[in-house]
């Protein structure tokens, strides 16, 4: 006995320093990260490093897991990829594939997860477009339960969900949180400052057109300076110039292009926040009180195929080929929105915030829109709006995308995806990721001393953010009860506007009756097996348009006589100060 009493003293110490020198790794491994990676940070370094010993430890169970998760590619997906799952392998232990795809086999991975119930990955970055899905399918976990409960051992208590800026966006119509947020950014308006500010260009537009240049409030005086600058100034410094930037390749890209509030920002669409109600930005009616869409053609009440969306559509085609530079017709999204950096357009209406990165490049690199000393040429303003739309609609798009959880993941694979998930959001990490994506998701982040002062080399991104106009930026919402499958009949029908087959009203008819038809599938497996939780459409009997359009007060809304009111225009700076205020 006293023999193996012995053994077992000597193999408790053993133990014991291999879990003291695991202990020190983990906490030298932090150390390095929070001193050589994870500055700046609203923490405290010792608040940074009590944040690390925590996941060290909540980890402990999983090390030497290998996981799986799935993002698109953006900078600040491309920062997680490559740094911080080297930073959260050191630390806890855990390997972390994150892998980056195209935004379409991102959510074309999401749906075969949902479809099959297989395990694909072990967590998803997906857009928060989706929460209507999520809150109907029940397939996602329900994150506000699987926090105080299953996941209760792996939730950092100092994760503060409350300083996400986007958790309305991923709360579903019960009030539960589906997604995290990991980064955001917003649709606004972006425009070349150096060359509006110029007194010459200045007295030949208001020469023309009565007003002055400046950031446009509506699409008339969009389209008004797009006019100038392609027909009119022609040629800056040599450069040949145009007034307008966008994208028209037939592919998954162009539906995201129209979903992502193109038509509300013409006016379709009813007010309210964060989306419109009954009627939201693809059309779909959904009645207050209600989960069950009942439509989306203007015969069953809906507005996908009404003038104001028709609209929206025409100017979207006829800007693209009047004037865009040649060839942006056959852009797709990647393609389009860096070419801004070549220095030959003026402005774009429909510019993503995700690209600040690229476009606070430095000169050296090849970006012609910023001065010697950094500093951009350009400005970010708040996107002009069509003459449908009223004070108290939402006026863009904003992509969150966030975390999400599959049922269909094993608990354990399930609970160390959860973890990496938070690493990359937590307080420790986020201001860094945040100065390397400029997508953010934390208050504290935004008002940081930090960006205080870098925003004067953002071009209004910062102020945008602590402005309260951001709240009229919102992603798709809650009408939409199946995102995977209605968002692929968009680029369909909207593709064949631009390759001249059909008109946008023949395109949105088509668009408006195949979502209907849809829809009616996913009523008749909801009624039969409650596949949609009970909350899928209840599609209203078609009526003649007439007795719809231009009757409910709201969308869908009738066709304007004056659809290009006066142009109108606003100061760059008096902007800035009511953005401040």
């Amino acid at each position: 006995m006293p023999i193996r009493r012995k053994l077992i003293a000597a193999l408790s110490l053993a133990t014991s320093a291999l879990l003291a020198g695991t202990a020190y790794a983990d906490t030298a491994a932090a150390k390095k990260w929070i001193d050589n990676e994870f500055q700046p940070s609203v923490l405290s370094k010792e608040a940074q490093m009590k944040e690390m010993e925590w996941f060290a430890k909540a980890a402990a169970p999983f090390k030497g897991m290998e996981i799986n998760v799935l993002s698109e590619t953006i900078p600040t997906h491309e920062y997680e990829s490559k740094t911080l799952t080297k930073a959260f392998e050191e630390i806890t232990g855990i390997k972390v594939n994150h892998q980056l795809l195209g935004e379409g086999e991102v959510v074309q991975a999401v749906q075969t997860q949902m479809q099959t119930k297989r395990n694909l990955y072990d967590a998803y970055i997906n857009d928060s477009d989706l929460i209507g899905t999520h809150s109907r399918l029940q397939l996602a976990v329900n994150l506000t339960d699987w926090m105080a409960g299953e996941g209760k051992d792996v939730t950092n208590p100092d994760l503060d969900v409350d300083d996400f800026i986007g958790k309305s966006f991923t709360t579903g119509p019960d009030g539960k949180l589906y997604q995290l947020p990991d980064q955001q950014f917003a649709n606004l308006y972006w425009y070349r400052k150096d060359w509006f500010d110029r007194p010459d260009l200045k007295e030949r537009f208001k020469a023309k057109y009565g007003y002055e240049l400046g950031v446009p409030v509506n699409w008339s005086a969009y389209e008004d300076i797009a006019e100038f600058f392609t027909n009119d100034v022609k040629e800056i410094d040599g450069v040949r110039v145009y007034g307008h930037m966008d994208y028209g390749k037939r592919a998954p890209d162009l539906g995201w292009r129209m979903t992502d509030a193109w038509l509300s920002m013409a006016g379709e669409g009813d007010k309210g926040l964060p989306n419109g109600r009954p009627v939201d930005e693809w059309g779909i009616r959904m009645e207050k009180d209600s989960c069950n869409p009942v439509g989306a053609s203007v015969s069953r009440g809906g507005g996908t195929n009404g003038p104001a969306a028709v609209y929206a559509i025409r100017k979207w085609d006829e800007w693209l080929r009047q004037y865009a530079p040649p060839g942006a017709a056959d852009y797709d999204f990647y393609q389009s929105l860096p070419a801004l950096s070549q220095g030959n357009v003026a402005q774009q209406i429909f510019w993503y915030t995700a690209f600040t990165a690229s476009m606070v490049a430095p000169k050296s690199e090849g970006n012609n829109t910023v001065d010697d000393s950094g500093k951009p040429l350009w400005r970010m303003a708040p996107s002009p709006h069509g003459p449908y739309w009223e004070e108290g609609q939402k006026l863009g798009y904003q992509d969150a995308g966030s975390w999400t959880l599959f049922k269909s993941t094993p608990v354990d694979r399930r609970k160390a995806a959860w973890l990496y998930a938070q690493f990359v959001v937590s307080k420790t990490v986020d201001t860094k990721k945040s100065h390397v994506g400029l997508t953010f998701i934390r208050n504290s982040t935004i008002n940081g001393t930090s960006f205080t002062e870098r925003a004067p080399k953002l071009g209004g991104l910062v102020e945008f953010y602590r402005s309260p106009d951001r709240v009229l930026w919102t992603p798709t919402g809650i009408n939409v009860p199946d995102y995977p499958k209605l968002a692929q009949l968009w680029w369909q029908n909207i593709g064949e506007v631009n390759s001249g087959k059909s008109t946008p009203q023949q395109a949105m008819d088509q668009l408006a009756n195949e979502m209907d038809d849809l829809m009616a599938r996913m009523q008749a497996a909801d009624e039969k097996a409650k596949v949609y939780g009970g909350c899928g459409p209840r599609l209203n009997p078609k009526k003649d348009p007439s007795e719809w359009i231009g009757k409910t007060g709201g969308s869908p809304k009738a066709k304007l006589a004056n659809e290009k009111p006066q142009g109108e225009t606003i100061v760059y700076e008096d902007l800035i100060k009511r953005w401040q205020k």
